[in-house]
């Protein structure tokens, strides 16, 4: 599902009606429409409901004048408050203005003197629906609607609300807050979401939002190479839960190599293997150090294992190149998973750099893997090769050089440039994780929770993507680390109702694997 801006949200609509015709009136009704419906499913009976509607003087206060319309022609008698001097109506909103005065026109509240007298008498509304500003703000709220804003938490504290589009003083194009605005319970957006629908902070604000058609074809988002952000939904994991092929072995379904693990960190290698397993590698093998060998064998009786040359350090030794074991090792593998357990040793590092120039295998580069490229993040792109980077913000700040704090202010930017630049799949992760392709194309993924903060969380992400690229090697590799992702983070969620945010650990999550895939299944009623 793509995410607009409110220039490109416009420019959808006035090619739905000049292009596709589809008289904007129409969209504007079927908006009004999709919210009077939204609102007959969440807090119905909505007979039992006090309604209050209030409506500025834009599109978005003409969609709130359409509600109010269609709820009277329901039977049901909301209150009706528009904002402004009925006479700076124009177009669709005027054209509303005068359908809505058929059945009875609304009050008009045109100042804060009106505002004032009327609002001490709203007190009993169970229901208001905020359709006073929508996608087009673009500063902070001043005078009249900012002294509105402020007043509707105690002049409605009983009131659920629900937001036309967008909570008035929220701006469309950012996660950041620009100033005062409406808290919402829900929002009904059309067409696609919008940035503040899906980032922090702005989206806190949003509530629940939910997306409803009001016309527009497909082909006006499908066809545009402008939109290039979008949110993961279920429907574009179909590909995901198809069944098996009856005569398919283990060989069918690819062979992940895990090159990681060292002395002392031994249970991120074995958790990336087993992550892979579960996310259905038909095989899984860890290459380790010697000496740590065996304890990652004995932390899963599925897994293979195979002993590199080691540093004094109980690392990965450059040495494993040297010897040539791990092109034999590398020789029939689906894909490479580098750095869970790894460690820092100058050794093991400079063995990473030569595995991501020297191996044409699709590579899922994690953790220490990751920091081998601190300060020469130009060695990770190669031509055409897979290379996909699962960094966290202080990963990524010393991949690029940057602050961890300036990573996390320009986090979209950040990811698409990256990718673009190194020829990668950036995965950066955090709160909606961000997978950059390199072409740049960002998907945005809604799932997870605080309480996959924990250790391990990222070697099973690991595991996971690894697993979907051995499995789907037909198929755009940011596709499928998108698809890993959101997998991995809709396991985070199963595992925080089962044990708790506070609770949860890694183990929590790689349990849960199977249970996601499910939930996907139910989500797409297969």
């Amino acid at each position: 599902m793509k995410i607009l801006t409110a220039a490109q949200m416009q420019a959808v609509d006035r090619a739905t009606t000049e292009r596709y015709g589809v008289p904007s009136l129409t969209l504007m009704e079927n908006a009004g429409r999709s919210v009077v419906k939204f609102l007959h499913q969440r807090y119905s009976p909505l007979e039992a409901q006090e309604i209050v509607i209030l409506c500025g003087r834009g599109n978005n206060g003409g969609d709130g004048l359409v509600v109010a319309r269609l709820l009277r022609e329901f039977g049901i008698e909301p209150r009706v408050l528009l904002l402004a001097d009925p006479k700076s109506l124009r177009g669709d909103a005027e054209v509303n203005y005068q359908r809505l005065a058929q059945s009875g026109l609304p009050q008009t509240v045109p100042d804060h003197a009106s505002w004032q007298g009327i609002k001490n008498k709203l007190g009993n509304a169970s229901l208001v629906i905020d359709a006073i500003l929508g996608t087009g703000l673009s500063k902070p709220l001043a005078g009249f609607l900012l002294g509105v804003v402020r007043d509707i938490p105690a002049t409605f504290p009983k009131a659920k609300v629900v937001a036309v589009d967008l909570p008035t003083g929220v701006a469309a194009d950012s996660g950041d807050l620009i100033g005062e605005c409406v808290r919402a319970d829900a929002s009904v957006t059309f067409t696609a979401p919008k940035i503040a629908h899906v980032f922090p902070p702005a989206c806190e604000k949003v509530g629940e939002w939910v997306v409803r058609p009001i016309g527009t074809p497909p082909e006006a988002l499908d066809d545009n190479p402008d939109f290039y952000l979008s949110i993961l939904q279920p429907p574009d994991l179909e590909w995901l839960v198809r069944p098996r092929e009856l005569e398919a072995h283990k060989g069918s379904f690819g062979h992940v190599l895990v090159i990681g693990g060292s002395v002392g960190k031994t249970g991120a290698a074995a958790m990336a293997a087993k992550a892979a397993l579960r996310a259905g590698a038909g095989l899984a093998t860890v290459a380790t150090s010697r000496s740590a060998l065996p304890v990652v064998a004995s932390l899963g009786m599925e897994i293979m294992t195979e002993p590199l040359s080691e540093t004094d350090s109980g690392t990965i030794s450059f040495r494993a190149v040297e010897e040539g074991i791990l092109d034999s090792l590398v020789e029939g593998k689906s894909v490479l998973a580098i750095g869970p357990g790894l460690g820092r040793d100058s050794e093991t590092m400079e063995m990473v750099r030569e595995a991501v120039k020297r191996y044409e295998t699709p590579i899922v580069l994690d953790a220490d893997g990751l920091n081998a490229f601190a300060g020469c993040a130009k060695k990770i792109g190669v031509g055409e090769r897979v290379r996909v980077l699962t960094p966290h913000p202080g990963e990524m700040g010393r991949l690029t050089g940057k602050k961890t704090s300036e990573i996390t202010a320009r986090r979209l930017e950040t990811t698409r440039e990256f990718a673009r630049e190194h020829g990668v799949t950036l995965v950066l992760k955090g709160f909606r994780t961000l997978i950059a392709s390199p072409h740049g194309q960002v998907w945005v993924n809604p799932t997870g929770n605080p309480g996959m903060a924990t250790g391990g969380s990222g070697d099973v992400l690991t595991g996971v993507t690894a697993a979907l690229l051995a499995q789907y090697p037909g198929r755009p590799a940011t596709e499928v680390t998108a698809a890993a992702v959101y997998l991995h983070g809709l396991a985070g969620d199963i595992a925080a109702q089962e044990y708790g945010e506070v609770s949860m650990i890694a183990g929590d999550i790689l349990g849960a694997l199977p249970r996601a895939f499910q939930e996907i299944k139910r989500q797409l009623h297969c």
